[in-house]
C-alpha cells in the first residue's frame, strides 16, 4: 500500500531571512527561556517551511527513490536535542534537518538522504552515516565483490564535480575476517559510505530550494540504492536446512 501524505501547507518551500536570523540568535542564546519566548518564530520560520520543503522533495523521490516515501513529519528532526547521555547539555541544535530513511529500516538506519540548514551552510548529503553492527559487516561482505561497480557509481563525473566522501572514522586495520591485501580494503576498512557537499546558506532561500535538494539527491540515488541492497539482504530471514535439503 502507498504511503499516503498530508498535503502541502501554506508555508513556502524554502526558508526566509528570518530563519537563519532565529538560528543565529539561537547560537548566542541556546537556553529555554530564549526559545520559549520565541517558539511561535521557530514555529512560523523554520518548523512550517521545513515540512513545505520536505514534503516537495518526498513527492519528487515518487520517481527516483519510492522506497524512501514517508510522512515528512518522519523525516524532519527534532530542533532539541537528546542529552541524556552527552557532555553537551544545550538543549537545541542550532541547524534543522531531515532524514529519508529507506522503508523498512527505520529503526535501523540504512542507507537515506539527507540535508540540513546553519548559518554556516546547507549540507546535501546521502548514504550510510551510522550503520549498526550486522549492516556494516553486510556492506564490508558485499564490497568484496561488488567494490568495482560500486565505485563507479561514487566516481562518476557528474557525481564527483559536486560531492566529496564523507569525513568518517574508519578502521586503523582490515576487519577480522577480511583478507588484508584486497583491493577494496580502504572501502572496506570505512565505519560510513557516503557523499556530501555544503552549499552557502542563502541557498535555502531560494524559491528553488526543494528543486535543488532533488536534484542533489537524484546523483546520488544509484549509491544508496547500491548501500541498501546487502542491508536488505541481511534482514530477510535465514533458511532453515533439514537433513541437507533446502
Amino acid at each position: 500500500m502507498a504511503t499516503k501524505l498530508k498535503p502541502a501547507s501554506s508555508a513556502p518551500a524554502h526558508l526566509r531571512p528570518e530563519g537563519l536570523k532565529f538560528l543565529r540568535g539561537l547560537e548566542k542564546h541556546n537556553d529555554r527561556e530564549w526559545f520559549n519566548e520565541r517558539k511561535a518564530v521557530y514555529e512560523a520560520e523554520l518548523k512550517e517551511p521545513m515540512l513545505a520543503i520536505v514534503r516537495k522533495v518526498t513527492d519528487a523521490m515518487m520517481d527516483f527513490a519510492p522506497s524512501h516515501v514517508r510522512p515528512a513529519e518522519k523525516s524532519l528532526f527534532r530542533i532539541y536535542r537528546d542529552t541524556r547521555f552527552s557532555n553537551n547539555k544545550l538543549p537545541y541544535k542550532t541547524h534543522v534537518a531531515a532524514w529519508w530513511s529507506h522503508s523498512g529500516l527505520e529503526k535501523t538506519s540504512g542507507a537515506g538522504y539527507y540535508f540540513q540548514v546553519s548559518p554556516k551552510g546547507v549540507v546535501i548529503a546521502a548514504g550510510a552515516y551510522m550503520p549498526e553492527k550486522e549492516q556494516l559487516a553486510a556492506i564490508r561482505t558485499w564490497l568484496v565483490e561488488n567494490h568495482v561497480a560500486f565505485r563507479k557509481v561514487i566516481d562518476r563525473p557528474a557525481v564527483r564535480k559536486v560531492f566529496k566522501e564523507f569525513e568518517g572514522e574508519a578502521l586503523t586495520r582490515p576487519p577480522k575476517g577480511f583478507p588484508p591485501e584486497h583491493a577494496a580494503m580502504d572501502l572496506i576498512k570505512q565505519k560510513q559510505w557516503g557523499l556530501s557537499t555544503t552549499l552557502p546558506a542563502e541557498t535555502a532561500l531560494e524559491a528553488n530550494f526543494a528543486a535543488t535538494l532533488v536534484k542533489h539527491f537524484k546523483l546520488l540515488a544509484p549509491m544508496v540504492d547500491a548501500l541498501n541492497t546487502p542491508i536488505a539482504a541481511s534482514l530477510q530471514p535465514k533458511k532453515r536446512v533439514m537433513f541437507g535439503l533446502h
